[in-house]
């Protein structure tokens, strides 16, 4: 029941943007977009913070007009920093923290824009990369790991940034295409091509962003440094074809496919490979799959 009145409540909204479009396509384009961009959840109370974000060091960085927290777990010279996704915040990597710790390293996670304690309703992958770029600058990290939006904007901002700050990248069940994002957007919304034209008309004007632009294709094909892309072909979130297109361009990443993980990817036997993949010397007998 509770699944048929939230698809009862979407092609409703879908409904009113598609009318909206005829009369008035300014506004239906402000709401096509603001849903698309809004997270529903994964924000947080500074009062009731999860455990694994408590008495963490924390500071407040600034980009513009916005405000964001890095947590921060200190530890020798080395820096990792994390970069999670839609509808989340920092606390995802509670997992993953203690294989990380293991080695010694300073970790920095921080919250997305609009989500976690950032400031802010709306998120894009651009503004997101920027609170990256002002991470990045500010403790030059070595290592940056993503996860789903959090792993399309590490590819984004390395592609567009070229830090040569950063060694390596892991991208855990990240989307490709933005195209596919609102394409799947608009089914959900049975949006008309009249307001999917809006949407894509929207990234291009405020974004200078292109469709055929923005895919893991273009931007692993301006990837110099090392790389390790895992995706679970159970992945019900975001499809495995989309972790493929991300590999296939990257010349120095390793692809791995997983199976049972789903979107979440927590895994102590992937967590290991990422450790190895991090922090051991390579040898002789690694090999480098890219699908």
């Amino acid at each position: 029941m509770k699944k048929f009145f939230k698809f009862l409540i979407a092609k409703s909204i879908g409904l009113y943007i598609n009318l909206l479009s005829y009369v008035f396509p300014r506004k239906a384009s402000q709401l096509a977009y603001g849903f698309f961009s809004e997270p529903r959840t994964g924000k947080l109370f500074s009062d009731k913070l999860p455990d694994v974000l408590k008495n963490v060091k924390t500071e407040i960085l600034e980009k513009d007009e916005h405000q964001f927290p890095v947590y921060i777990w200190e530890g020798n010279e080395t820096i990792v920093l994390l970069v999670h996704g839609w509808e989340s915040n920092a606390s995802r990597w509670e997992n993953f923290l203690p294989y990380l710790k293991k080695s010694g390293s300073t970790i920095i996670a921080l919250d997305a824009p609009g989500h976690g304690l950032a400031s802010g309703k709306e998120f894009n992958v651009p503004r997101y990369a920027e609170f990256v770029d002002v991470v990045v600058e500010k403790y030059k990290p070595q290592y940056l790991v993503g996860h789903s939006m959090g792993g399309v904007t590490s590819l984004y901002y390395q592609h567009l940034y070229q830090n040569e700050a950063i060694e390596k990248m892991v991208i855990l069940g990240a989307p490709s295409d933005l195209e596919i994002l609102i394409s799947n957007y608009a089914k959900m919304l049975s949006l008309n091509l009249k307001t999917v034209s809006m949407i894509e008309n929207h990234f291009l004007e405020h974004f200078k962003i292109r469709m055929e632009e923005f895919s893991g294709r273009v931007f692993g094909s301006k990837i110099k440094i090392k790389g390790l892309i895992a995706h679970d072909i159970d992945d019900d979130v975001v499809s495995f074809e989309e972790g493929k297109k991300n590999a296939s361009n990257w010349k120095e990443a390793t692809f791995i496919e997983t199976k049972g993980l789903g979107h979440s990817m927590h895994d102590d036997v992937l967590y290991n490979k990422i450790y190895s993949f991090l922090f051991e010397k390579k040898t002789s007998g690694d090999s480098k799959r890219a699908s």
